[in-house]
């Protein structure tokens, strides 16, 4: 339907510019006359409207083929759009036979396939109840197996149960004759080794009393080295100290600490005089190294130690 008054109004459009192209033709040969008329010489004149006439002429017979193949134009155009219909026609026509065949195609596999869907429901209901019955001789086969199976295996169960108890009962035997064996095997191994423990435990204490006495020897020992390195670090430390008359009865107490060869690797004040605090700093800066042992425990305790300093008036 919009093809054809598309169609339609194309056609008019055509007849409308053929219509103002008549008008503008008419209009051209009325005014080339009076222009004409205007020329003063009669020869020109006659030879100009003989050429306007054969202009004319001309242009009429221009604009009749121009008619005429505006016409044709407008005919093979409507044949055209006729046949155009024509064809939309015809396919929708062949499209609609097309999707009502493909209609009845489809409702045709839809028959079919639903009968299938019935045979296969019957054939699996048939099968489904063949296989009930199968199931259940094969049970009733299967119960009367398991019946004359648990008949056979009770009887085999109560001779084992009686051998086993007698086999039990001898076990239990052996087994309380291997636990006495066994325990008084243990209490000798116990008493042993209580016996030994006894005697490691006697000389574990012996030798602890040795070596205690031994480290209270060394103890001594490393104590009286203490003292006596002290003294020799204090001879040394008094050795260097200037003294003063401001000092008497007055001390200060220092914290010195020593590498392992005798050097002063820091020595501060603890507190007391500040004379006698700066005097004893000086001495003891002066020493630069002081006496230590090579005895490891000794210079253990001397490598860290604190002083009183009283200077000897």
């Amino acid at each position: 339907m919009d093809a054809l008054t598309s169609g339609i109004f194309k056609s008019f459009l055509l007849h409308f510019a053929i219509a103002g192209l008549l008008f503008a033709t008419a209009n051209f040969q009325f005014s080339s006359p009076s222009v004409m008329e205007v020329q003063l010489n009669p020869a020109v004149n006659e030879i100009e409207e003989a050429k306007a006439v054969s202009a004319i002429s001309v242009n009429e017979q221009a604009v009749e083929q121009k008619i005429a193949q505006l016409r044709e134009k407008e005919a093979q155009q409507k044949r055209a759009e006729e046949q155009r219909i024509r064809d939309l026609e015809r396919r929708a026509a062949q499209a609609r036979k097309d999707r009502e065949a493909e209609a009845r195609r489809i409702k045709k596999l839809e028959q079919q396939r639903l009968a299938k869907l019935e045979e296969k429901r019957k054939a699996e209901a048939q099968a489904k109840r063949a296989q009930e019955i199968q199931n259940k001789e094969r049970q009733q086969a299967e119960k009367a197996r398991q019946e004359a199976l648990a008949a056979e295996q009770a009887a085999k169960a109560a001779a084992e149960k009686r051998k086993t108890e007698e086999d039990r009962l001898r076990q239990a035997e052996a087994k309380r004759k291997q636990q006495e064996e066994e325990a008084k095997r243990k209490a000798q191994a116990a008493e042993e080794a209580r016996q030994k423990a006894l005697q490691e435990q006697l000389l574990q204490e012996q030798l602890a009393q040795e070596q205690a006495a031994r480290a209270k020897v060394r103890q001594q020992q490393v104590l009286t080295e203490v003292d006596k390195y002290k003294a020799l670090i204090m001879q040394r430390i008094q050795s260097n100290l200037l003294i003063d008359e401001k000092m008497k009865g007055k001390q200060c107490r220092l914290n010195i600490r020593l590498g392992f060869n005798g050097l002063v690797t820091q020595a501060e004040s603890l507190g007391g005089d500040k004379l006698v605090c700066e005097a004893a700093l000086r001495a003891v800066r002066m020493a630069d190294t002081l006496p230590v042992s090579e005895n490891k425990d000794v210079f253990e305790q001397l490598k860290n130690i604190n002083l009183t300093i009283k200077p000897t008036l």
